[in-house]
């Protein structure tokens, strides 16, 4: 579901511009942290942390809720899958935010960076004093909302598999 005024309720945020050749780098050290804390026994992100991910990417429009999901949300060329555009990993399962239960997705992973710096994430950045004026960003909106809503959120933790399963 959808909400009708949600557009005019929140504000995007613009995404910061580096050189390329930073841009680069950064992703590349952003990429190389992720797969690291996954380490060797494929490591996973808590619950409470996973269901931030998810109402940060996603927003909870799909739980009757008004968060309309990130303005860098890419749908994936393969049906049902979805992944950041923002962040330039582009479109392959090792990318989906969400991938099958017993999968292990971008959102798993224990130290994930996010282009906007978003709540669950590892480089996250409170929200500026200005992102409570109306309209409202998304990180303010996140940051204010209660508990109990972000629990709501279902996700899927994998178990880890040891080198003996």
């Amino acid at each position: 579901m959808s909400c009708s005024n949600c557009k005019n309720k929140f504000r995007e945020v613009e995404k910061q511009t580096e050189g390329v050749l930073k841009k680069g780098i950064g992703m590349v050290q952003s990429y190389a942290s992720a797969l690291a804390s996954r380490g060797f026994n494929n490591k996973k992100v808590a619950e409470p942390t996973k269901q931030l991910r998810v109402l940060s990417c996603f927003g909870n429009q799909h739980l009757n809720g008004e968060l309309p999901p990130c303005q860098h949300l890419q749908q994936s060329k393969t049906p049902g899958k979805h992944y950041c555009g923002g962040c330039g990993c582009g479109d392959r399962d090792a990318t989906w935010l969400i991938a099958e239960p017993e999968k292990y997705s971008k959102l798993d992973h224990p130290s994930l960076a996010c282009p906007l710096m978003m709540p669950g994430f590892t480089n996250y950045k409170a929200s500026e004093p200005d992102e409570s004026e109306q309209p409202i960003t998304r990180k303010y909106y996140i940051e204010n909302i209660d508990y109990k809503e972000i629990r709501k959120i279902k996700v899927s933790i994998p178990e880890a598999k040891t080198k003996d399963t």
